[in-house]
């Protein structure tokens, strides 16, 4: 329930900024060029720009384009979103979306210099940290960025899997119920902002994306398909669960041949998505059920009777991609697992995160972060860094892919056991 697509970019150079390309902030007057810029960094048909969308996520300030003359050939936006954290605080992240260069003007220094601008102006406010989803893998390193969550689905086949083991936790007096669009705009942000601070990895979203994911907004370049939408309430009628679907329409003869495809699923305890599933697998006509993306760490494939029947989606990967501005905001907000400290030598290029940061855990869980002189334990870039804040990945393993130097004996093992966190982050939402 994101807006724009993804940020990423058909520009793989870092080359010279030509002189003749102006980068600037674009005003409302712009959006028409800009909107068509987006579309042919995207590789998409250009057509009538939706004026209307546009106007519905312009923030003066913070959408750049570069013009060749009148004819815009690069994007740029950025909007600050809420990130939740490990132990359920949120930062401020600098999200970036919308990047494209033209085929016609790679390699001249766009991308470097509308997100070197945009990083500076987020240091500047004070952001702790940057994110975006990248379409090129090969890209976005080369600024501080690294991936932070992945996406993990599945497809399930209803005739093996058995249903649902049973004996599994239910909730009292809990119902479920269809949705309809107006009803999901009212109820599921307030939901959502409740579910977010349970994981990790999550963001916000905004008034504008779920007007776009309900159909309220046409989004240029996407076949909106009205949702199927069910929420689960609590024996006192709260909102304790939602899930978002589409089914097509495939009959094998006489038989029916259909499969359920989850576009969106959350819960905020573990007996609510026990319900939610078995709802789904009970859809009549539903011989497979497809998750895009579920959080890496959901037990789904153990609730079936037959977790064989559950396979990896083909689409899963690398998603939310994470730049570290501040170092000390950022280590200072989240929570720890164990007490500790540990020294790391950061390398920056861009120099927002360089230098020595002492990263300290109380037994409470509560951290802090300072500069410090003192001899480290590890070294490692600014993206790795990225990678290391939500518990994405275990330090041993990004040591072995030679991204982390320890420069202590046993330094691995004790970061390792610091940074960790019982739950994978996950982000469900484009943007």
């Amino acid at each position: 329930m994101g807006n724009d697509a993804h940020g990423g970019t058909r520009d793989p150079g870092d080359g010279r900024q030509d002189d003749g390309i102006d980068i600037r902030a674009i005003t409302e007057d712009d959006l028409p060029s800009w909107d068509r810029g987006i579309a042919f960094g995207f590789l998409r048909p250009s057509v009538a720009a939706n004026l209307d969308y546009r106007r519905l996520l312009f923030e003066p300030g913070r959408s750049l384009g570069a013009y060749d003359g009148d004819r815009c050939v690069g994007t740029f936006r950025s909007y600050d979103t809420e990130l939740t954290v490990p132990g359920g605080a949120t930062v401020t992240a600098d999200a970036v979306t919308a990047v494209t260069v033209s085929s016609t003007h790679r390699r001249r220094g766009l991308l470097r210099a509308m997100m070197t601008r945009d990083l500076a102006a987020a240091k500047e406010r004070g952001t702790p940290v940057a994110i975006l989803i990248a379409a090129e893998y090969n890209i976005y390193g080369r600024y501080g960025f690294g991936p932070a969550t992945v996406t993990h689905g599945w497809n399930i086949d209803l005739l093996r899997a058995g249903g649902l083991r049973p004996g599994l936790p239910t909730v009292p007096g809990g119902r479920i119920d269809f949705a309809t669009m107006d009803e999901v705009r009212k109820v599921g942000p307030e939901f959502h902002d409740r579910w977010r601070l349970t994981q990790p990895g999550a963001i916000a979203r905004t008034e504008a994306g779920w007007r776009i994911a309900t159909g309220d907004v046409e989004a240029p370049g996407r076949d909106w398909k009205e949702p199927f939408v069910a929420l689960h309430r609590d024996a006192a009628g709260t909102v304790t669960g939602l899930v978002s679907y589409t089914v097509d329409d495939n009959w094998d003869g006489s038989y029916p041949d259909c499969t359920l495809t989850v576009l969106d699923v959350q819960a905020v305890d573990p007996a609510t998505a026990v319900a939610l599933w078995r709802f789904v697998f009970s859809v009549d006509w539903v011989r497979k059920v497809a998750v895009k993306n579920l959080a890496p760490d959901d037990p789904l494939p153990l609730l079936l009777a037959e977790p064989r029947a559950a396979t990896p989606h083909a689409d899963n990967s690398d998603f939310t991609w994470l730049r570290v501005l501040d170092a000390e905001a950022a280590f200072s907000a989240r929570r720890y697992e164990v007490p500790g400290r540990i020294v790391l030598d950061v390398t920056d290029p861009l120099g927002h995160a360089d230098g020595r940061w002492a990263v300290v855990a109380a037994a409470d869980g509560t951290g802090r972060c300072t500069a410090t002189t003192d001899e480290p334990d590890l070294a490692l870039g600014v993206g790795a860094l990225g990678t290391l804040y939500l518990g994405s990945e275990s330090v041993p393993r990004l040591a072995a892919a030679a991204l982390v130097t320890e420069l202590r004996p046993g330094a691995l093992a004790a970061a390792d056991l610091l940074l960790r966190t019982p739950t994978r982050p996950w982000n469900p939402d484009g943007f």
